[in-house]
């Protein structure tokens, strides 16, 4: 399939808006006709491409008039969450490149600068959008600019604690045009969790409050009519009053914002005049949207998983996958912490608002005790899991190796200061692809080298992942971590032999090279070692297993060798290359080390064998590298 798929093109209206500025002089009839248009457009590049359907189905309206509100991108739009803004790339002018949806060459799946003035943030990290928008706001307020700052978060994103940070600042600020937009679908992942969850809760699903509203609102505009501003004044003091009637609302007025809401997300001219009237306040508002998640294709509303959130390619008739996907790493640590669990009571897990996509769901549906989803707020869960810990407990946190990096401190000074026994299990680590820079976990084995005491597993295939969390959970003196890879597990690469704890995969009579190959990127360095054997270069090639510490067995093994290769797929900056380089040259061992890694950079979004190649993370680029190093060492020695 090509970069961009014609038969995705944008078509009517849509084909028609190259900005926010087309949208001003449409009716509300074609305002409707739009907001049709761009769900179907959504549906067919999803199902093609894959990516988020359900979050961008519910911002359909709020993002049009978003965009009709405010002169983006003089005023600036955050969006928190960024999987939330198909809808506003195609209002400034992508709808036409809709159909290179998270393609190499395509869109990217989230905000990206480089492809629009109207994309400030590339988050796709929750919880952030705030403080982005508390920083531009008081930039506006030093330069003088009398533009707006929006930041749209919802989606489960005021679950962390960043958030509430933020929140503080700007209510301190009176006088700053920033207007937060709550879009509430009462859902990350799966339904949002939390104090905050439950009272924002009590609003949607009070039995009196909506049709109180709704009386009131006919009896003020005659019956559907539209709501001019100073009529909305008007409804808006009765709404206070009825809002404290039916739940405890004065939270975010009590901080100093005034509170707009709650609207309905999906009534376009109720957002548009709710947004009208925050962007007349001189300080921050906020104002509550009420959206459903996947609005407009049933399929996706009535996905109780996760309102097809984020999606791989589908028959848009029924919502099923077009292809089944081969059991995946994820599966194998879903079946393995059940089976630990049933023999061990104080194993427990706990979610950062992921259960499904980290394979935590059978464990909790078997032990609904003792599974905990604190919301997105992973330096909450990794801290509470400390105190498990303490406790007697033996907590399991599953999470994706991009977000452990926002607890780095937490897993430092928090978990292993402590010398507390938590399992940290990492999905999605290493290169991952389609996601984009943010997502790729590149960064675990090089921030996870610097916690004293920590061990890390990198099991290279399914029965090594099993292996090596029954031996992670053994661990009670530390924090330990398995990580693993994104997508199909390959099939078992078996062991010649075991010296100590590290695997010997393939020797060769009178070894010249020792391939060291990480997790994932073992099969890739036993095909470069049968690559070098056709070139009549004999090779050791071994699977660490364990590569935090460092296994005594490798030096023993590179004292051995007239050149160690690593292969990883982390960062090259202080993964396991760099240890074996740094414990060769402690160890005062004359061998050259070759590191394989990534490169120190932000990868942009492509499947992740295209990456690989690119980065030079295959067997023929190892082995070439690997032949031309043996042959300067040559050299070098007839000097």
């Amino acid at each position: 399939m090509a970069a961009n798929d014609s038969s995705l093109d944008a078509r009517g209206l849509l084909a028609g808006i190259t900005g926010p500025r087309d949208l001003e002089h449409l009716d509300a009839t074609e305002l409707d006709q739009l907001a049709s248009e761009i769900r179907d457009l959504l549906i067919a590049a999803v199902a093609a491409r894959g990516g988020h359907l359900g979050p961008n189905l519910g911002v359909v309206e709020l993002t049009i008039a978003i965009h009709r509100v405010f002169e983006s991108p003089a005023d600036k739009v955050v969006w928190d969450t960024g999987h939330q803004s198909y809808v506003h790339k195609m209002l400034t002018g992508r709808a036409r490149e809709f159909g290179g949806l998270r393609t190499e060459t395509g869109l990217s799946g989230y905000p990206a600068r480089s492809e629009s003035e109207h994309d400030w943030v590339e988050n796709s990290h929750a919880s952030t959008s705030l403080s982005y928008a508390d920083g531009l706001a008081r930039a506006h307020e030093q330069t003088g600019s009398e533009q707006h700052v929006v930041a749209v978060i919802g989606d489960g994103a005021l679950t962390g604690g960043m958030a509430w940070e933020a929140l503080n600042n700007i209510a301190a600020h009176r006088d700053r045009r920033l207007v937060v937009v709550v879009n509430d679908n009462g859902r990350s992942y799966r339904p949002t969790v939390g104090g905050l969850a439950d009272k924002l809760t009590r609003i949607r699903t009070s039995p009196g409050y909506e049709p109180t509203l709704q009386a009131i609102k006919e009896r003020l505009t005659g019956r559907g009519g539209a709501i001019g501003p100073a009529t909305y004044e008007a409804l808006h003091a009765v709404k206070k009053g009825v809002k404290d009637a039916f739940a405890p609302q004065g939270m975010f007025e009590d901080l100093g914002m005034k509170y707009i809401g709650p609207v309905d997300g999906h009534d376009l001219a109720a957002v548009e005049t709710a947004l009208t009237s925050a962007k007349r306040f001189a300080g921050p508002v906020l104002v509550h949207v009420l959206t459903t998640k996947g609005q407009g294709y049933d399929i996706a509303v009535d996905n109780e998983n996760d309102q097809m959130h984020q999606s791989v390619p589908f028959d848009r008739e029924t919502g099923d996958a077009l292809a089944v996907a081969p059991a995946g790493w994820t599966s194998v640590f879903r079946d393995e912490i059940v089976r630990i669990a049933d023999g061990r009571d104080d194993i427990v897990g706990i979610t950062a608002a992921m259960l499904h996509p980290v394979g935590l769901d059978a464990f909790a549906d078997k032990f609904p005790d003792r599974v905990f989803d604190v919301g997105i707020a992973e330096q909450h869960a990794v801290t509470c899991a400390t105190g498990l810990a303490m406790g007697g407990m033996h907590p399991v946190v599953a999470i994706y190796a991009t977000f452990l990096n926002r607890a780095f401190d937490q897993v430092l000074l928090d978990t292993a200061l402590h010398r507390c026994g938590v399992t940290f299990v990492l999905d999605r680590a290493g290169v991952t692809g389609d996601d984009g820079a943010s997502h790729n976990g590149m960064w675990d084995l090089s921030l996870m080298q610097l916690v004293p005491g920590l061990h890390l597993a990198a099991p290279r295939d399914g029965s090594r992942l099993r292996e090596a969390l029954r031996e992670a959970v053994d661990i009670t003196d530390a924090p330990s971590v398995v990580r693993f890879a994104k997508g199909a597990v390959p099939e078992d690469l078996e062991a010649i032999e075991r010296v100590g704890v590290v695997d010997v995969l393939r020797r060769d009579d009178d070894p010249e090279v020792l391939l060291v190959g990480v997790g994932s990127m073992a099969g890739t360095a036993v095909a470069a070692a049968e690559l070098l054997a056709a070139e009549g270069i004999a090779s050791t090639v071994v699977d660490p297993r364990w590569v935090k510490p460092l296994p005594a067995e490798v030096l023993d093994l590179a004292a051995r060798h007239r050149l160690v290769v690593s292969v990883e797929d982390n960062g090259r900056q202080g993964g396991v290359g760099s240890t074996i380089l740094q414990a060769v040259s402690d160890a005062g061992l004359p061998v050259p080390v070759r590191v394989h890694a990534v490169a120190q950079e932000f990868l942009p979004h492509a499947k992740r064998d295209v990456l690989l190649d690119r980065l030079g993370l295959t067997a023929p680029a190892v082995a070439a590298d690997t032949v031309a190093t043996l042959a300067r060492l040559a050299g070098n020695s007839d000097h």
